[in-house]
């Protein structure tokens, strides 16, 4: 990498960010790749292929600073604070070590993909559908509204910037960071630039809302702190979730889904909380250790380059982040005028990102939200099932 984010010539630029890139991806992916690396000289960085004691030994520590770290996060309010305290780590170990690369075995990070996508597909239940019965349509656009907002606004930043369609377009997706950051890899999008992108988006969206809440809508008076789950969960749910996981990973393999190792068990998972009566829930355990386990996937590939390249980005982003805020307030403005929700319960349910901030704010200032939870929810699972159908169709209609 190390060239301008703003170069005149953006293609080249893009090429060598692509050839940079050392995660693994699905075949035709990793071919294009493998030839392309040929060709320049480049050897794409090895990967373990299998779990083994020497491949996971390295991690170990890497896991208690990140474990340590995510705590700190997480008692600061920040969502997903230890994938973010385990992308740091692996930060600073890449940089500080750049000649003795550590990776993750693709068998964990697949796992820990497939975990994440049976998390969010436990997001979907009846309470939260009959919540928006009667408001279906008016949540079914600004879902689609924000979709097609974050295409627009990463089209912009393709163009304005050397990023590449799949990692501009994914980088910009309004929601669900933690699922995007997943599946970059096999959208052929830089997962390090995404993660970047993402999360920067996460931090300003937790920083401002307090604050916009505070100056811009009366504080109710009602505050409820929502309580923490045991921290290893139910015991049927260790033998479920891993379940679940694996036959919708394979399932969505064999059906050739896109992002299919997270698509398909959270369409897996979706089908069982809607349709059977059980509370499928993953064990915050098991749900920390896949955060983490694709924090440090994509901290550990980090350059001096693409550190560099960020600092490049961040204007550029910064901006496009603002649109994404102030167009949804408009959207917040329609879904107050169709639905019987207030301004500020619309505002608290278009955010884009920020899920458990909002339910914090949401819960301190008396809103309704059953409304917002609802909301955000079906936007999240819209956004990520729908984001790889979109970035295939942007890179196919580009390219």
């Amino acid at each position: 990498m190390g060239h301008d984010a703003c170069s005149e010539s953006p293609g080249p630029v893009r090429d060598q960010e692509r050839l940079a890139r050392a995660p693994e991806a699905p075949p035709a992916i990793a071919a294009t790749r493998t030839t392309a690396s040929a060709a320049t000289g480049q050897a794409p960085q090895g990967e373990s292929e299998r779990l083994t004691v020497r491949g996971l030994a390295p991690l170990i520590p890497l896991g208690a600073l990140a474990v340590a770290a995510g705590g700190g996060l997480e008692l600061a309010g920040l969502p997903s604070g230890y994938l973010f305290a385990a992308l740091l780590v692996g930060l600073g170990v890449a940089l500080l070590r750049p000649r003795n690369r550590i990776a993750i075995p693709r068998p964990a990070f697949y796992a820990a993909q497939a975990t994440l996508g049976v998390l969010l597909g436990t997001y979907l239940d009846p309470s939260s559908l009959s919540a928006v019965a009667d408001d279906w349509l008016a949540i079914g656009l600004v879902s689609l509204g924000t979709l097609l907002l974050s295409v627009a606004v990463g089209a912009v930043l393709t163009r304005s910037t050397a990023l590449d369609d799949a990692t501009g377009t994914l980088g910009m997706v309004a929601g669900g960071a933690s699922g995007i950051v997943a599946m970059a890899d096999e959208l052929g999008a830089d997962a390090r630039l995404v993660a970047f992108m993402q999360y920067l988006r996460v931090l300003v969206v937790v920083l401002t809302i307090p604050l916009i809440v505070a100056l811009a809508f009366p504080v109710g008076e009602g505050r409820v702190v929502p309580g923490d789950d045991a921290l290893l969960g139910e015991p049927l749910a260790w033998l479920a979730v891993p379940a679940i996981a694996f036959v919708g990973a394979f399932a969505g393999r064999m059906t050739r889904l896109p992002a299919a190792t997270l698509l398909g068990p959270l369409i897996l998972a979706g089908t069982i909380s809607l349709s059977l009566p059980v509370d499928l829930t993953v064990p915050p355990l098991l749900r920390e250790v896949a955060f983490g386990l694709i924090g440090l996937e994509v901290g550990l590939r980090f350059t001096v380059a693409t550190v560099r390249n960020v600092g490049r980005l961040l204007l550029p982003v910064l901006a496009a982040i603002v649109v994404l805020m102030a167009v949804s307030f408009l959207f917040a403005v329609g879904l107050a005028a169709a639905t019987a929700a207030t301004l500020m319960d619309g505002y608290l349910a278009t955010t884009p990102g920020g899920l458990y901030a909002v339910l914090a704010v949401g819960f301190a200032a008396g809103a309704n939200t059953t409304f917002i939870v609802a909301v955000q929810v079906l936007r999240l699972i819209t956004l990520v099932i729908l984001a790889p159908f979109v970035v295939r169709w942007v890179v196919r209609r580009v390219g």
